[in-house]
């Protein structure tokens, strides 16, 4: 294998370990959506599934979701014969949020968090944020044992794992951001 092989294989993996990154970061972010701050946003619904026509289908494929003076959710279906089924789903939810049927959509209405729930929130999105951590540190990782495998001159190897070690930490940098941002918008009042 040749010097430019080689640097291809090299540029190859480092470009495939940033995407790995990067898609790991973004799918932190659209954990922390789910989280529930003061506000109401449509993201709370995303992990709630019903079944439609025997298809575990998320809410937000079935039906219309607005935010109504920011501390309410109003969903109207697309189908009114699923009311009762997002009904049952929202009660059987972890959102600990009442529905209200009105006979044509449901309206989901957000207390103001408490001091304590709002720690509480904060320590779920601070555990996220570790698992986000492992993520990024199980791909570089892999890449460090990919450029092992390689065999490459010392000097050349130790670049590639100080490049590999950079990405790991911007990206380690963005989930901190990511992190204290979240935090501050449960935080505040």
């Amino acid at each position: 294998m040749g010097g430019k092989e080689v640097m291809e294989m090299l540029d190859m993996l480092l470009l495939e370990t940033e995407d790995r990154m990067d898609k790991a970061v973004k799918s932190l972010v659209r954990e922390f959506q789910t989280i529930r701050t003061g506000r109401a946003n449509p993201a709370l619904l995303d992990r709630i599934l019903i079944s439609y026509y025997g298809v575990d289908t998320p809410i937000n494929q079935v039906a219309s979701i607005s935010v109504v003076e920011g501390v309410q959710l109003y969903i109207k279906p697309f189908d009114k014969s699923i009311l009762k089924l997002i009904e049952q789903a929202i009660y059987a939810s972890d959102l600990g949020l009442p529905p209200a049927n009105d006979g044509v959509g449901i309206r989901l209405t957000l207390p103001a968090l408490t001091e304590q729930r709002r720690r509480d929130l904060t320590k779920e999105v601070d555990k996220l944020s570790e698992n986000g951590k492992v993520a990024l540190r199980n791909i570089r990782r892999d890449a460090n044992d990919q450029v092992k495998k390689l065999g490459l001159p010392e000097d050349l190897e130790r670049k590639a794992l100080d490049d590999i070690q950079k990405l790991t930490d911007d990206y380690s940098v963005k989930v901190d951001a990511e992190t204290k941002e979240k935090n501050h918008e449960i935080m505040t009042i």
